[in-house]
């Protein structure tokens, strides 16, 4: 094995990492499916209108559409009265021009009749009968000409562009996409993702505690990552300290797969696997050593077009690998232009006394006490502490060097995808 691979190891930092990371995105296959199964996924296309909404002049309230003339001396004390000619519910085509004198009852979201230049509010209204059963309205309030009324296109003209390729599909993007008639919608492929855990010790899930022996617990971590980033997780079986075993089982997964992470096996110790296998493969090393805490030892390679993101075994290190490149890769595989988590600012809520030759990423818990955000590590803050990465939503970014970090201190901080 080549010794520098173990120990002489070129560090960079985070942003080179991931700048090595993105020259190696590919983004996958475009699938059409049904809308009301699109949620969570991301648009394959632009969206362009090509339509106008509203495509006709909308009422926004229910009341009277009407001649602003008609009722510019309009007052409670002055009402001034209106014959109606027509009601116009929703869904209806108005039958009548508004004229002088006249107005039409007319419902939220119904197309205003023509002659008519504001709709009154019901509530300033009072309706009368005469003898002869004619329907008529007083209006007791003056409004300006286009009050309360939707003009066509003045909420999206034809040709505006509704959505990005790329865009997660939420419920507004639900609401566009439906607006504009898409019962299929064109969507990336979720990126399959194997998730290899390594480690002689490592135990099923199912399996009883063993002396000297831990349960995997790091892989379903990561499949819960990679199924919040928007990937398909799938958990493979559990590798020994075997590199040759190691790698054929990683190679084996990258002809099916989109990406494959590992966790465990990228430090310097006798049996850190990985590393073996980073020195007899025929792939291409990308980086072995990036200028962080913790997760220092995190490796990237790329072998036949596929990523292999190798992560520490440490849970919390495992976690924040995860979410600095890992996330941001599933996320750009679909599209995203902007997969990288955007960052914030908060006040340390407690003192942090640990300086540091590399930034340090803490997982963090936030809370808002009087309108202000406060931010503090989420328990005790070592990698290899698995419990406290249930309470993070968030990662604390504190540069290197320095004395630490004291209460009150400005940090910066970036949400997590377990944000609760």
């Amino acid at each position: 094995m080549d010794t520098n691979l173990k120990f002489g190891r070129k560090v960079i930092s985070v942003e080179e990492a991931r700048a090595a990371l993105r020259e190696y995105v590919t983004s996958m296959a475009i699938e059409t499916i049904p809308l009301d199964s699109s949620f969570g996924r991301r648009l394959a296309a632009d969206v362009y209108a090509d339509h106008n909404v509203p495509h006709f002049r909308r009422s926004g309230v229910d009341g009277y559409a009407v001649r602003s003339i008609d009722i510019s001396e309009a007052s409670p004390e002055s009402p001034i009265q209106l014959k109606v000619i027509e009601r116009i519910p929703s869904g209806t085509i108005p039958q009548f021009t508004i004229s002088t004198g006249t107005a039409s009852r007319i419902m939220t979201g119904a197309p205003v009749p023509d002659g008519a230049d504001c709709v009154v509010m019901l509530e300033m209204t009072d309706s009368l009968r005469d003898e002869g059963e004619a329907a008529w309205v007083q209006v007791k309030k003056n409004v300006q000409a286009g009050s309360n009324i939707t003009p066509i296109a003045g909420e999206i003209g034809l040709g505006d562009l509704l959505l990005q390729h790329g865009s997660l599909i939420g419920p507004g993007e639900a609401a566009i996409l439906a607006t504009f008639g898409y019962s299929e919608v064109p969507v990336y492929r979720k990126p399959r993702v194997a998730i290899f855990s390594t480690g002689s010790e490592l135990l099923n899930v199912h399996a009883p505690l063993e002396p000297g022996r831990i349960r995997n617990s790091n892989s379903y971590m990561l499949a819960a990552q990679v199924e919040a980033a928007g990937g398909l997780p799938m958990i493979m079986p559990a590798l020994s300290d075997d590199a040759p075993q190691v790698q054929a089982a990683v190679e084996h997964a990258m002809t099916h797969v989109d990406l494959v992470v590992t966790s465990g096996g990228v430090s310097v110790g006798d049996y850190d696997v990985l590393v073996d296998v980073f020195g007899r493969w025929d792939g291409k090393l990308l980086f072995n050593k990036v200028a962080m805490r913790p997760g220092t030892p995190t490796s990237a390679a790329i072998w036949n077009g596929k990523l292999l993101l190798a992560l520490s075994g440490n849970p919390g290190a495992s976690y924040v690998g995860f979410e600095l490149f890992v996330k941001p890769l599933i996320k750009a595989m679909q599209g995203c232009a902007n997969p990288y988590m955007e960052a914030f600012t908060a006040n340390l809520d407690v003192d942090y006394g640990k300086a540091s030759a590399y930034p340090r990423y803490v997982r963090g818990t936030t809370r808002i006490d009087n309108g202000c955000l406060w931010v503090r590590p989420a328990g005790v803050d070592k990698s290899s502490i698995m419990v406290s990465v249930k309470d993070a939503d968030c990662l604390i970014w504190l540069p290197a060097g320095g004395q630490g970090f004291r209460i009150g201190d400005r940090v910066v901080v970036y949400p997590t995808s377990t944000g609760k």
